[in-house]
């Protein structure tokens, strides 16, 4: 007798999920609320918020701000109707794309609808049953679903590992000579939990020196607008923009918007624009999501000041945390993580303390996502937050690991927040 799905469900809530009942609302799907900036409002108060992905402070720029309504005046939100390939392209559309292939410095680029999705399937779509991938470990999430839609044959490199990437190339080769097919290698600029760059300097080193033959992916969500002299990225910074084959972005973190792109070849993008499911199929991106991105890339380019504000920020905070002895890994991006020992109990009072006393809100990450016996609290610093956000800060976290190493936060179980779904 076949078993029923739905009370399979009921039995195995996952591991985030199972605790659902306690922490919604509160440690799960909170409310952050108001204009987005370093302070926002949660559950009636204000926090000093660190947990927004708001890099260069785009989101309520006046310019932006303004972009976005007479877009959404001028347009509406349903203009245009249909996928771009039927009914939905527009000047707009072409404009942004090739806005976006100048400032890249790539020969094409096509837009997504959504990062995760538009990825997803571009990994689906630019390799066949006889293609191998080879992928690094702590790829994220829309990176392993695409890789499992592949028919072929895929290996995995243990994180940023080249000794591990040099094992897994090999079988890689040998196995794409028997298929007769081709090898695509796919990392992160930016590793968006711990804030390490991806080795793409090491790896293209491989190709460059013969050794292997392959085309290089890099997901760049967390290195676009942020690194590199000019905001092109991860590779800018790492001297190999050129040496990555298919670059993708996303409009979601320094731009402050909704929506993705992915910059090549021209043969590459148009055979993208003929072949990617996700896009041939789905309405265009709206037109005052298309507007808007134009406004904050022309910022992205000619403002140079947010991201010199971002870093001036991003520099200060981790080099006071790091001088109070906190062990942010091997962070060399915004990206702040704190690594602290702790149970899950722990993770959860730590966090209440920080919100409900200190009013600082940040993000918990615990396990699966980092081993257990692990708390990660990770800060998203932005071109809005102050010198005074990140003094604050740092003195309070120094307060709480006092009061982790005394004991103060130790819990059998997780907190339970009183919440209104």
């Amino acid at each position: 007798m076949a078993v029923d799905i739905f009370e399979k469900i009921k039995a195995n809530r996952g591991p985030i999920g199972q605790h659902a009942k306690g922490v919604h609302g509160y440690f799960t799907f909170p409310k952050l609320e108001g204009e987005i900036g370093n302070k926002m409002m949660f559950r009636g108060k204000e926090c000093l918020v660190w947990s927004v992905n708001n890099y260069l402070g785009l989101a309520n720029q006046p310019e932006v701000r303004k972009a976005d309504a007479d877009a959404a005046a001028n347009w509406g939100m349903a203009y245009p109707m249909g996928s771009r390939m039927m009914t939905g392209q527009t000047s707009e559309h072409e404009a942004l794309e090739n806005e976006l292939s100048d400032f890249m410095q790539k020969e094409d680029t096509i837009l997504l609808n959504f990062g995760y999705q538009g990825i997803l399937s571009a990994i689906d779509c630019v390799v066949d049953r006889k293609d191998v991938i080879v992928y690094d470990s702590e790829s994220h999430a829309c990176i392993i679903d695409g890789v499992r839609l592949h028919a072929g044959k895929r290996f995995v490199f243990q994180h940023n590992d080249m000794e591990s990437f040099e094992k897994q190339m090999d079988r890689a080769t040998k196995l794409a000579e028997e298929t007769g097919g081709g090898i695509l290698v796919i990392t992160e600029g930016v590793f968006g939990m711990a804030g390490d760059q991806g080795l793409l300097k090491e790896i293209v080193e491989y190709r460059r020196s013969g050794k292997y033959s392959f085309r290089l992916l890099v997901d760049d969500a967390h290195g676009f607008g942020t690194l590199g002299e000019t905001g092109m990225g991860t590779g800018e910074a790492q001297g190999v923009h050129d040496e990555i084959d298919i670059y993708f972005g996303t409009f979601a973190k320094s731009m402050a918007s909704i929506g993705a792109f992915i910059s090549s070849t021209e043969d590459i993008v148009e055979y993208m624009r003929y072949n990617m499911r996700s896009q041939m199929f789905a309405k265009s991106l709206p037109m005052p999501l298309v507007v808007g991105a134009r406004k904050r890339l022309e910022m992205l380019r000619n403002q140079p000041e947010h991201k010199e504000n971002l870093w001036k920020v991003a520099s200060s905070l981790q080099k006071g945390l790091r001088e109070a002895g906190f062990n942010l890994g091997r962070t060399n991006s915004a990206v702040t993580p704190v690594f602290l020992s702790g149970t899950l109990g722990e993770a959860t009072n730590i966090t209440f303390d920080l919100r409900e006393n200190y009013n600082i809100f940040c993000s918990i990450v615990v396990y699966p996502v980092v081993p257990k016996d692990v708390i990660m609290l990770r800060l998203i610093p932005t071109a809005v937050h102050t010198m005074e956000d990140v003094n604050y800060t740092i003195e309070t976290f120094k307060k709480v690991l006092d009061g982790l190493n005394e004991g103060k936060y130790k819990a059998e179980a997780l907190k339970q927040v009183e919440t209104d779904k």
